[in-house]
């Protein structure tokens, strides 16, 4: 049964909202109720995206958002008792152009600088034994951290819900937000298609739909979703499973070990603000022919699924962590630009850290605040697949 009466609300129940209420009900903060409207957790984007986790990023606090979530992801099974399928394979940025050379090897001194000690520039030569069947024509260089990788969307976000409902925090599927009412600048009150629940604090995890939240309640929340779309392909004996995850960094191309083939992607930076799920025939012929050019093993691959799924992309490609400043109770988390699914134990950690004790001790988070946007306080992150 929907309760009426909540101390906090979660509206989301992709990995944000399941760590957000993990989070929170650790530390034994109250009533949590967590909506999704789907019939099942997971079913949006965390559910549609290809698993990539990395330490690699150009900003302090994408770093370090990396540093405490990675090492989360890495410890499941000593923490909670269940694996998070993690598979430091390294990512393998292949640079084509000086300026992403030297912005790469800036970002190293950066992250080297930050704890990452592994990640290291590497030659073309250096890339050719790392990755024998990729065509490296034209590339300059590239990056790797060994430690970067992949892990399993759905288990962590499975792991965090179950661990919340041991904790006392009530989940609710097929529960769709409908509204939420304020009074003198306030969350009061947030309104279901099963009912409405009387309540101060609500945290907004919708990621792609987090715009439309923000509008219940008068914020212009600056979060598109964008359709990013990847195909699977049947086995390929050449390629071996600990193979790096290469990224072409000028298109966005990628590709990495999954079960017994390979998960490929690119992002196409002429997609529209949209939520469809379908497919771009055109783009996927696209996508086809720059892997083929990068990886000619490809000619002879059969494809066996494609999917898309849904970014959720700020003007900056950082997410919105933080209290609005206009409407108390109201919380957002939401608008990770294609690499949320990797920062959601970290971000859980510092959401409850903001909600109840006013900001986050574990990392700095308080730049990433809504009002930078209005504020012309935008930080932009380079190191977007």
């Amino acid at each position: 049964m929907l309760p009426t009466t909540a101390d906090f609300v979660i509206i989301g129940g992709g990995c944000m909202g399941a760590s957000a209420a993990y989070h929170l009900a650790q530390r034994n903060a109250g009533k949590i109720v967590l909506l999704e409207r789907e019939k099942f957790l997971a079913m949006g984007s965390t559910g549609r995206n290809a698993g990539g986790v990395r330490y690699q990023f150009s900003t302090p606090v994408n770093i370090q958002l990396s540093n405490y979530s990675l090492d989360i992801i890495q410890r499941f099974p000593e923490i909670f008792g269940v694996s998070a399928e993690y598979h430091p394979l390294g990512y393998l940025f292949l640079l084509t152009t000086p300026d992403e050379v030297e912005l790469f090897k800036k970002n190293i001194a950066l992250q080297q600088a930050l704890g990452v000690h592994d990640v290291r520039f590497l030659t073309v030569d250096e890339i050719a034994q790392l990755a024998p069947h990729v065509n490296l024509e034209g590339v300059l260089g590239g990056s790797i951290c060994p430690r970067d990788g992949t892990a399993d969307p759905n288990t962590i976000t499975q792991t965090f819900a179950s661990q919340a409902r041991k904790l006392g925090a009530q989940i609710e599927n097929e529960t769709n937000v409908v509204g939420i009412e304020t009074e003198s600048g306030r969350v009061m009150r947030v309104k279901t298609n099963r009912g409405d629940i009387e309540t101060n604090v609500v945290v907004n995890c919708a990621g792609p739909w987090a715009s439309k939240i923000g509008a219940f309640v008068g914020l212009d929340i600056p979060i598109v979703p964008l359709r990013r779309q990847f195909f699977n392909t049947a086995e390929i004996p050449e390629i071996p499973r600990n193979h790096p995850f290469v990224i072409e960094f000028s298109t966005s191309l990628y590709f990495h070990p999954e079960a017994a083939g390979l998960i490929v992607g690119m992002s196409n930076h002429h997609e529209t603000p949209g939520e469809t799920y379908a497919i771009d025939e055109a783009f996927h012929l696209e996508t086809l022919e720059r892997a083929l050019y990068r990886l000619p093993l490809l000619e002879n691959a059969r494809i066996i699924r494609q999917l898309a799924g849904l970014y959720e992309v700020t003007p900056d490609a950082h997410p919105i962590l933080g209290q609005a400043r206009d409407v108390s109770g109201f919380y957002i988390c939401a608008g990770f630009s294609g690499h949320g699914f990797q920062h959601s134990p970290g971000a859980g950690k510092v959401m409850s850290e903001i909600i109840l004790d006013g900001a986050s001790k574990t990392i700095d988070v308080s730049m990433l605040d809504l009002e930078r946007f209005r504020e012309g306080r935008a930080i932009l992150e380079q190191n977007v697949v």
